[in-house]
């Protein structure tokens, strides 16, 4: 197997060969990728050649792909759960993993409201770092001088429980930042953060996003690049400065910390970059006071080159408000990443949000591709999927994983689209979370479809110089028929109150004139879905929302706003916010006569 990219120091190890080893790295695994993975799986498959999960399927120590195919399901959380349940329970004995398992990473479980518990090991953080360790290589293809200053990142970690059996449950990027290979990291110029790492430790949300700002701003002119892990969580940060600038700019006046840092280790780490600052306060000041915040970024942390934050699937919803704070600056999604797994970069830094790609790389576990449109009930299913040298351009599948860990042939969820290739090996671009989606008869749609329209819909508000700042939804099936509802928080600017109520019909049925044609027919000829319905909800309610979620364990790294919802209290909560509704005035446009098909079926 090729050999990774390791940290190592001296004088005759500089940072520009250390790049060149990383991108060598690349080169190599994607100009084999089958050759690769067939050495991953034969890994896989030594390691754990006597684990419980295997032998019950009748693979006793073999190691060759056909065999493992022949033999082990395709599966989903559901049918690893009493396995799982086991693990969590106690059981030390190697169900799925010969190796220990060290913990389990929790899913972001935003949507249905339960969080899935993704066993790993300990060797896994060392993947992980080698994903990150090769990121800054390739951005400084494209940027030079990253070395020469710092990140400014709002990076979190949350609370985390215990299992009955004694293991520690908490988010994959908790797990990381917790990590001997996060915290005693050797210098490296890439990973130099304005947030000492007392800052991004801090469990308190709240003691932790003002210290790791006030950081940030007292070393502006230091920052070469910004971001969080989601876009949402970046404008979080910004929003967050826009309430308390003022407190923020009497710390960087007087050189004292609010009393709000109740954490003696959080306080100690920020005096020990904050210094008294008249002129940084005052300038600060100047800025925030203005009516616009338009360009805030570049206006405050001027040597700002990008903005390194997560705008594919839906969180593309937030790239008008990105663009507005920092003036159009390049927004750059540079990893692929899961709670069960690290997947791939990003080659191509630069590219336009709408054209990211990422590289699976193909030492990081053994992946599998399910052609989107096979039934789940399909009984020659495992025949039917194909390995990562074997997928097709423009092609959507389902990613499917085997890991080191102990996940064979698991159901990521994740539908991707081959949008092209770096040597041998594809690269996919991420197309949505699979069965995400509002149903109330025979319609189904999906998180993609739904965006979409609401998107479409939302260019009604322009006349009326208001915008979209966030939606959800949830298929309300308390009326007869069901219907969708839609919430939406706007943002109204100018001599404008309100938007009036007939734009905000004909946003109802714009929504549903761009759906599929099965839920068209359901509207206008079968009569079984109801009038699309948007709820207007007062300023702050996705705030609202993501704290709701914060305080049942969400991280504020993963989390992302849920663009379809069925967990009660969510509902529960996006009502009581509600000001107003609208509901479609007329069913939309469907043409009988032709066979109607949805999702392959």
């Amino acid at each position: 197997m090729p050999e990774a990219p390791t940290n190592r120091s001296g004088d005759d190890y500089t940072l520009t060969e250390k790049n060149k080893k990383t991108l060598e790295f690349i080169e190599d695994v994607t100009s084999k990728p089958d050759e690769v993975q067939l050495n991953v799986l034969s890994d896989i498959l030594t390691q754990n050649a006597a684990v419980e999960y295997l032998r019950r399927h009748g693979l006793s120590g073999q190691t060759d792909r056909e065999t493992f195919k022949k033999l082990i399901p395709v599966i989903t959380y559901e049918d690893l759960q009493p396995d799982i349940t086991r693990i969590v329970n106690g059981d030390p004995s190697p169900i799925l993993s010969s190796h220990p398992i060290s913990e389990f990473l929790t899913s972001s479980g935003t949507s249905g409201g339960e969080r899935k518990l993704m066993p790993t090991i300990e060797a896994e953080l060392g993947r992980r770092t080698l994903l990150y360790s090769l990121l800054m290589p390739v951005m400084s293809q494209f940027v030079s001088g990253l070395d020469k200053g710092k990140g400014m990142y709002f990076l979190f970690v949350k609370s985390e429980s215990t299992t009955p059996g004694g293991l520690v449950a908490r988010p994959v990027l908790t797990s990381y930042y917790k990590s001997n290979h996060f915290k005693e990291r050797p210098f490296d110029p890439y990973t130099n953060y304005t947030s000492p790492n007392e800052t991004i430790l801090c469990q308190d949300s709240i003691q932790s996003m003002y210290s790791q700002m006030l950081c940030g701003l007292c070393l502006n002119k230091e920052v070469l690049r910004v971001g969080a892990v989601f876009a949402s969580g970046f404008i979080r940060a910004i929003r967050f400065l826009e309430k308390h600038w003022k407190l923020l700019c009497h710390d960087i006046r007087t050189g004292t910390v609010n009393p709000v840092i109740t954490d003696p280790v959080v306080k100690d780490a920020v005096l020990r970059v904050l210094k008294p600052d008249p002129d940084l306060a005052n300038f600060i000041e100047h800025e925030c006071s203005k009516k616009s915040w338009q360009g805030i970024i570049t206006k405050i942390w001027p040597n700002t080159k990008y903005v390194d934050v997560i705008v594919t699937g839906t969180m593309s919803q937030y790239i008008p408000i990105l663009d507005h704070y920092s003036n159009r600056l390049p927004l750059v999604c540079t990893m692929y990443a899961s709670s069960e797994c690290y997947f791939g970069v990003n080659l191509n830094p630069l590219c336009n949000p709408s054209e990211v790609s990422y590289t699976l790389i193909p030492t990081m576990a053994y992946f599998e591709f399910l052609p989107v449109g096979i039934d789940d009930q399909d009984q020659e299913q495992e025949q039917k999927l194909v390995d990562l040298s074997d997928v097709k351009l423009g092609q959507d599948y389902e990613l499917v994983v085997t890991t080191y860990a102990g996940l064979y042939r698991y159901r990521v969820g994740d539908v991707l689209r081959v949008a092209g290739f770096k040597n041998k090996a594809p690269q996919f671009s991420f197309i949505c979370r699979k069965n995400v989606a509002l149903s109330i008869d025979s319609d189904k749609t999906d998180e993609v479809e739904l965006h979409q329209a609401v998107e479409k819909a939302s260019s009604h508000l322009a006349p009326f110089d208001a915008t979209l700042i966030d939606y959800t939804s949830f298929a309300d099936t308390t009326t007869i028929p069901g219907h969708y509802v839609i919430f939406w928080e706007l943002n109204i600017k100018g001599s404008f109150t309100h938007v009036p109520p007939s734009v905000l019909e004909d946003c109802c049925i714009t929504i549903e004139e761009s759906l599929n044609s099965v839920y068209r027919q359901g509207r206008a000829s079968d009569k079984s879905i109801g009038p699309l319905e948007i709820r207007i909800v007062e300023t702050g309610t996705f705030e609202k929302l993501m704290d709701y979620a914060i305080s049942l364990g969400a991280s504020i790294n993963q989390y992302k706003t849920p663009r379809c919802v069925k967990f009660e209290p969510i509902i529960e909560l996006l009502n009581s916010l509600v000001v107003s509704n609208y509901f479609s005035p007329k069913c939309p446009k469907w043409v009988p006569g032709h066979k109607q098909w949805n999702n392959g079926n």
